[in-house]
């Protein structure tokens, strides 16, 4: 039996904050351990199922996150590692750095989602400085997912405020992790990247040939991928 792979193309326009990273937790597997990064990434835990038994870790020591808190259920106590207050789930857990660096290091997650300045057609992960002199590193503990999480998926605009793309065939800014990103979530489209290859999953509001151009990099279309056995 053989799988048919065709693009999909949604004609509507370019994602808001929220729809990119809803469609990221459709994507994430039942019963996965998950750290979300700072920043949009934080976001996704808004549209994770309770049903699909999502587990998110934090770095700054719990197991059991839940959504960012709101009205009366804000405690002071408790903050992710972006320090927005969030929910607790039952059966949460605490611990402390080390044990929580641990569980990074170890290969105990089965994802990471971060935001990204780049990412190279190759995978490789640049989010924590942009090279500038007067840019403030913020690397935390970026690195330490990146080569820790079982895979790992980049969220992001396509492109930076000055029009960039942020999709690259190398990146420019400094590494966080070497050939580490298997998946793109962007404003405009949803990509994979495999051994070099870029892959275009999804569009919104554009096209493969568009995106191929404005991106300056040859992109796979999905109905190109060998059908799998």
């Amino acid at each position: 039996m053989t799988a048919h792979h065709t693009l999909e193309h949604r004609d509507q326009p370019a994602l808001d904050r929220s729809q990119m990273a809803e469609r990221l937790a459709r994507d994430i597997a039942v019963g996965s351990y998950v750290n979300l990064g700072v920043g949009l990434p934080t976001l996704v835990a808004e549209f994770i199922d309770p049903e699909h038994g999502v587990t998110l870790h934090t770095e700054n020591g719990m197991l059991g996150m839940g959504p960012v808190a709101t009205g009366d259920e804000v405690d002071p106590d408790l903050v992710n590692a972006g320090k927005l207050h969030v929910t607790e789930l039952p059966g949460a857990a605490y611990f402390d750095h080390p044990t929580s660096f641990a569980m990074m290091r170890g290969g105990h997650l089965d994802l990471c989602v971060l935001g990204a300045y780049q990412v190279s057609a190759r995978g490789d992960l640049a989010n924590w400085h942009t090279g500038e002199p007067d840019a403030i590193p913020g690397v935390g503990g970026a690195m330490d997912l990146a080569v820790g999480a079982k895979s790992v998926f980049a969220i992001m605009t396509l492109f930076d405020r000055d029009g960039m793309p942020k999709i690259v065939p190398e990146c420019t800014y400094p590494l966080t992790g070497a050939e580490c990103v298997s998946r793109v979530y962007t404003d405009l489209a949803v990509f994979r990247i495999d051994q070099g290859v870029v892959t275009v999953v999804e569009t919104y509001g554009t096209d493969v040939g568009d995106l191929s151009s404005r991106l300056g990099m040859p992109l796979r279309r999905l109905e190109d991928v060998p059908a799998a056995a």
